[in-house]
């Protein structure tokens, strides 16, 4: 899978270790998040464009790159997404934010669209969508679909941890976009949960049950 990328980095491993020990509390979790993925995020946007811009320095005026167009479009999958997107304004903070709303669904595990909504114009954008668990691939085949639909070109996923089995669904679905995980976990359970995993995302970023 060329368009894939599973990061094998020291920090990126460290932090989502101590993500998936059930004794880190709210706080501490929601902070790892954010770092994580602006750790993902440094090289996941190594490809964004540049175009030379004229800036005057103390010294003198020279000609300097900038990211160049429309720039970015960060889209999280409402809610445990949300966790994420901080760690990528830090590193780009003009980027414009979307927001897909899915709920799964607890018999079938499919996704439904109950929210979207995205900046404008959204196919002149890079466009960075995250999810801190890719489990099934539903939501996030789902969400690139939708995506595409309103005139996304430029899709890139980003998730913390993955299952083998939605990565290959995701992949399958959007042969086209870049994906990046943090960790590939061993497989889903019978109820459809990441193994090991780290638990509900969404419950553990937001301090809810």
């Amino acid at each position: 899978m060329d368009n894939v990328t599973v990061f094998t980095h020291p920090l990126i491993q460290h932090k989502i270790s101590i993500l998936r020990d059930k004794r880190t509390g709210t706080n501490e979790f929601r902070a790892l998040i954010e770092e994580i993925a602006m750790l993902m995020g440094f090289e996941a946007l190594r490809d964004l464009p540049l175009q030379d811009v004229e800036v005057e320095t103390p010294i003198e005026t020279c000609m300097t790159p900038m990211i160049a167009g429309k720039k970015m479009a960060v889209v999280p999958i409402l809610r445990a997404g949300l966790g994420m997107v901080n760690g990528i304004l830090a590193l780009v903070p003009s980027a414009k934010v979307g927001h897909i709303g899915l709920y799964r669904d607890e018999k079938t595990h499919e996704p439904h669209e109950y929210y979207c909504k995205l900046p404008s114009p959204i196919e002149q954008r890079t466009i960075v969508v995250t999810d801190p668990m890719l489990a099934t691939g539903g939501s996030a085949t789902a969400a690139v679909d939708f995506i595409k639909q309103y005139g996304g070109k430029h899709i890139k996923f980003m998730a913390i941890i993955a299952a083998p089995e939605g990565l290959k669904r995701l992949h399958e679905a959007h042969p086209d976009i870049q994906i990046y995980v943090g960790h590939l976990d061993r497989q889903l359970n019978e109820n459809a949960y990441i193994c090991p995993g780290l638990g509900d995302a969404g419950d553990r970023i937001f301090g809810t049950k």
